[in-house]
């Protein structure tokens, strides 16, 4: 699974809007909106935003593994 798919796929399992995300990312809805969709490229540093939002690892909110860890705790 691609990672695009994968934050889609999360944020609506949680039931969120894409806007409560942007908000989270401090970007605007039609710029995440275009991370879902594959236009573009999400920053590193949303990934891990996001990662511990969800608290998933980054293996698993990239599609590097389909095993559904929690974010690594400090």
């Amino acid at each position: 699974m691609k990672y695009n798919e994968r934050i889609r796929e999360i944020r609506e399992d949680n039931a969120y809007t894409q806007q409560k995300i942007a908000d989270l990312l401090h970007i605007g809805q039609r710029t995440y909106s275009d991370y879902e969709s594959g236009k573009t490229r999400i920053p590193v540093d949303s990934l891990l935003i996001l990662a511990k939002f969800y608290d998933v690892s980054l293996d698993y909110i990239t599609g590097a593994s389909n095993v559904k860890r929690p974010y690594p705790k400090n």
